[in-house]
């Protein structure tokens, strides 16, 4: 049986590492679901990997990284996904990196998109893709 293609939401990686307790366990669930093979893109990197960089967070920057490095499948930014994301920014009132995120998800053909923003909100309201709030 073929492995779930799962995006995941740079808030997903950044609760699983922070470990506050009822989030971090939903967030760990995912990640660690043998069943699920990853797709990552430079976007999803931009969100992730500067702030801890910079702070000099090493084993956030260690953990980001290895999950980037396990990934099943890179995206990195091409016209096709900047495409995407613009016709869905447009049509669900997307901020420019969950159109990103979404953009990438649909282009690589993935089965479902992980995140923690609430159900109301615009990216969860993504109708190309499958989107799961950890929230609900």
């Amino acid at each position: 049986m073929a492995k779930t293609k799962t995006f995941v939401d740079s808030d997903v990686l950044i609760a699983a590492f922070q470990g506050k307790e009822e989030v971090w366990q939903k967030a760990m669930m995912v990640l660690d679901d043998p069943e699920r093979e990853f797709i990552v893109s430079d976007y999803l990197k931009l969100e992730i990997l500067p702030q801890p960089i910079f702070h000099r967070r090493h084993e956030e920057i260690q953990f980001m990284q290895i999950f980037l490095d396990n990934a099943s499948l890179y995206v990195g930014p091409n016209s096709t996904v900047i495409d995407q994301a613009i016709t869905l920014a447009s049509q669900y009132s997307l901020g420019a990196m969950d159109a990103l995120h979404a953009g990438t998800a649909v282009v690589s053909k993935a089965d479902v998109l992980v995140t923690l923003e609430k159900p109301e909100k615009p990216l969860c309201q993504v109708k190309e893709i499958k989107v799961v709030s950890l929230r609900s």
